[in-house]
């Protein structure tokens, strides 16, 4: 089997939704950063020193290639990252090996059989 991590900057308030589209597309896990911070095109605002941005969660997900295209498009999906530039991104990244995964490996090869 092949992988992609797939990596998701998102509002924190959105994490447990973009998590439930994941998984409905045939994602196993996921590993949460919290309270990240980034930075657009814009400098975010800040008021007596203190930021005005809202908590982001770093999503980390490695996923089986042929499922990787419909979990990246849910997680979009979930977190309305095409309605407005400050929502959040995600993308994927080839993973040349891992190790630890053989649970994950053993639940996904009925879902990639059914899947494709």
């Amino acid at each position: 089997m092949h992988f992609k991590l797939i990596i998701a900057f998102v509002d924190s308030d959105k994490t447990d939704r973009i998590l439930e589209a994941a998984r409905q597309e045939g994602a196993t896990g996921s590993t949460i950063i919290s309270q990240a911070r980034g930075e657009g095109l814009e400098h975010t605002k800040t008021f007596l020193g203190l930021s005005l941005e809202t908590p982001r969660d770093v999503l980390l997900l490695l996923v089986e290639q042929h499922l990787a295209r419909a979990i990246l498009e849910s997680v979009a999906k979930a977190g309305d990252f095409e309605s407005n530039a400050k929502e959040g991104i995600a993308f994927q990244i080839d993973v040349e090996d891992a190790v630890g995964i053989m649970h994950q490996i053993e639940a996904l090869e009925n879902t990639v059989e059914e899947k494709i």
